[in-house]
């Protein structure tokens, strides 16, 4: 459950009340972006559509493609919803913080107030200078009663976004549970249904035993990919779209975010001539355009590994999988599926408390992500559009 903060006990309703009034409205760039419960109610939205998609996506003529697109559809429904609460937890605290910075002011001036109220009218009126003394008192009076109206008027605005944050921080239960649900029977049926596909068009056969060898005398992934480009291949299916025009264009082929670009070094000094994607757990994997398949499968301490070619020339090298679909030969649409990464998906309770403590399930799985071109590794900065998360 989110952890909630609560106003000191000892202060009472009214106090509260008043303390409130004047936190701030927060920082300008969360009033600038769109509102946590927008978001919320986003999610909602796309969650719901997502789950009549998978309904519907038994009787769609490509199964394939109709649970990809519902996979996509629930991972960005749990993202929305994901942001929405961080934002409504981060929002809370820092009304709480503000609260706590003031309190000790406007508890003097709350004391003052309230000895004020409690006084006899006839006494409030009357001033030891006399009449003109008195009259002066009631004019600061009638000058600060409008500011401290305007304060309490902004706090009422701030107890109702708290009463609609805790209202949406106390629904997502419902639509977390209908999210990670369906997500997780969606990609189990996606499994099955790739298993079963045997229409796909083959751009050649593989020789299974030269890449055997290929494998036994790779000692680097490098090696590998460079090997398996100068490999034969018979033309079997019709030309792929020219993937020239799509440089600098193409999308990350899972939702994440670069960790470290083209010969950063990471933490033991080692430089890579690609990208690491950090993505969530068990998220999908597809292609970023139309490409055969040249290879998939365990290779050394990478995990699974698979070697599309969206083009003449061109080899797109993805390590780091934990599931991978499809034969070596086929040929790919762009956005068809390739595989799943690892890690162990969040349940409702771990997905609501990491939220709170800070944005939801950690993007804990890497994707490594190598473009090589006439056989020598380049840049993927030159095909990938920059990712902005």
């Amino acid at each position: 459950m989110i952890k909630r903060s609560k106003a000191p006990q000892a202060l009472g309703p009214i106090m509260a009340i008043a303390l409130l009034a004047f936190a701030a409205l927060g920082p300008a760039q969360l009033r600038a972006q769109v509102s946590p419960t927008v978001l919320a109610e986003e999610a909602a939205k796309q969650l719901g559509e997502a789950h009549s998609a998978l309904e519907a996506a038994n009787g769609a003529r490509d199964r394939v493609a109709a649970l990809t697109q519902t996979i996509s559809a629930y991972e960005d429904g749990l993202e929305a919803l994901r942001e929405g609460l961080r934002r409504a937890a981060i929002r809370e605290a820092a009304i709480t913080r503000q609260f706590e910075s003031e309190s000790e002011h406007l508890s003097k001036l709350l004391g003052v107030m309230l000895s004020l109220q409690k006084a006899p009218t006839t006494l409030s009126l009357l001033h030891p200078s006399g009449p003109l003394g008195t009259a002066r008192s009631g004019m600061i009076l009638s000058d600060v009663a409008p500011a401290f109206q305007a304060q309490v008027d902004a706090l009422k605005v701030q107890l109702d976004e708290v009463a609609t944050l805790r209202t949406l921080q106390q629904s997502a239960a419902q639509t977390l549970t209908l999210g990670l649900t369906g997500v997780q029977s969606a990609r189990t049926e996606l499994s099955q249904a790739i298993s079963q596909r045997t229409d796909l068009p083959r751009r050649f056969l593989a020789d299974p035993e030269q890449l055997q060898r290929l494998i036994d005398s790779s000692e680097t992934l490098e090696g590998f990919a460079a090997g398996l480009g100068d490999m034969d291949t018979a033309n079997g299916a019709p030309p792929l779209p020219e993937l020239s025009d799509a440089m600098g264009t193409l999308q990350l082929p899972t939702n994440g975010a670069i960790l470290r670009r083209a010969d950063e070094a990471d933490a033991a000094g080692i430089r890579r001539p690609g990208w690491l994607i950090a993505t969530r757990p068990r998220a999908l994997v597809t292609t970023p355009w139309p490409a055969t398949i040249r290879y998939l499968g365990p290779f050394l301490d990478y995990g699974n590994v698979i070697i599309l070619e969206p083009g003449n020339d061109v080899l797109m090298v993805l390590a780091g999988l934990d599931q991978v679909y499809g034969e070596v030969g086929e040929v790919l649409k762009l956005g068809a599926p390739i595989g799943l990464m690892g890690g162990q998906a969040p349940d409702m309770d771990a997905f609501l408390i990491n939220t709170a403590d800070g944005g939801g399930a950690a993007a804990s799985e890497t994707l490594y992500i190598e473009i090589r071109q006439g056989g020598s590794p380049v840049d993927p900065a030159q095909w990938f559009a920059e990712n902005k998360e």
